[in-house]
């Protein structure tokens, strides 16, 4: 089973949330991860509402805010596009999903940067099968 860390700088929101959907959407194709280079005590609030909401996924319960050094070695790193120079993590395909960090926006924004997760989960569920 392949490997995917999901990567941001303090893997509270876009990072959280792109593990819960890997975990909830593609866990037959690949594990999902979640770290960052710095930690923040508790998951974005909005994120894990909407995310409950929306999916039933309570992250809070099933998730917590991780360091790189935190995860297993994996085989696919996604950036979230924090317009940050990332770490260098060892894997066979690293990717940027270039998404806007929507903490501090309207719950209609952070539902547009969640549904563009979910699409990008999926794509990558069916890119990575056989690599």
């Amino acid at each position: 089973m392949k490997k995917v860390a999901f990567i941001c700088v303090h893997n509270s929101c876009r990072s959280q949330i792109a593990e819960a959907l890997g975990k909830h959407l593609a866990s037959d194709v690949f594990e999902s991860y979640s770290a960052g280079t710095e930690t923040k005590p508790r998951i974005n609030q909005d994120a894990a509402r909407l995310m409950k909401a929306k999916y039933g996924i309570d992250m809070e319960k099933e998730q917590y805010s991780k360091l790189l050094s935190e995860i297993p070695p994996v085989d696919v790193v996604v950036t979230m596009g924090c317009n940050v120079s990332c770490p260098f993590l060892p894997c066979k395909l690293r990717e940027d999903w270039g998404l806007e960090d929507p903490t501090g926006k309207s719950d209609e924004f952070f539902l547009e940067i969640i549904n563009k997760i979910e699409q990008k989960v999926l794509e990558l569920k069916e890119r990575i099968k056989d690599i």
